[in-house]
């Protein structure tokens, strides 16, 4: 990481994992450098990942290929509201505060992590089971009295797979309401 300054623990990845909405995962396509990366709905549980998927596809073959991945996930992202148009014209107006509108103004706030690990399918119908019930908690909290009988009409038409995280990365920017940026340590 180049920006060591912004990266952050593993808290604050697992953090971002589990409140994205999605993360998008890459695998070799095997036939160029370029990978083949699609979003998809997943749950961390541990040093895990767990997702669903159609009983075959692209992905499917790809996966059954290559298993080694990466997950990328992103958090919050926005553009900071630091300063009054006030002081906004005098760092116009006064050369030195320049890089002060640069690095301050027009940039974001944001949060990532990055997971790189193996994949495999869980053909345990328990792990199955537990994988799509944290799957629905997350996306589906509101609609878990009729998990079983979701589970009962969809599990033989569903594959699961298990990402083992071996590589957690996670990076921030931020900034404090005098607009100078939060740095690791100092929250």
């Amino acid at each position: 990481m180049r920006r060591k300054d912004r990266e952050m623990g593993l808290g604050f990845a697992h953090k971002v994992i589990d409140e994205s909405r999605f993360g998008v995962l890459s695998v070799s396509d095997g036939n160029s450098f370029t990978p083949y990366s699609i979003p998809l709905s997943l749950v961390r549980c541990g040093d895990f990942l767990y997702f669903h998927t159609a009983m075959e596809g692209h992905k499917i073959e790809l996966l059954s290929l290559h298993d080694q991945v990466r997950v990328v996930f992103v958090g919050n992202v926005q553009v900071p509201e630091l300063f009054t148009n006030d002081q906004l014209d005098e760092m116009v107006r006064n050369k030195e505060q320049a890089i002060r509108l640069i690095s301050s103004v027009f940039t974001t706030e944001y949060e990532s992590a990055i997971v790189e690990g193996h994949v495999a399918e869980v053909a345990d119908k328990d792990e199955k089971t537990f994988a799509l019930k944290l799957i629905c908690e997350k996306y589906t909290p509101d609609k878990m009295a009729y998990f079983d009988h979701a589970l009962k009409a969809g599990l033989q038409g569903t594959k699961i797979f298990r990402i083992e995280m071996e590589t957690v990365t996670a990076k921030r920017k931020k900034y404090d309401e005098n607009g100078n940026e939060i740095k690791w340590g100092n929250e």
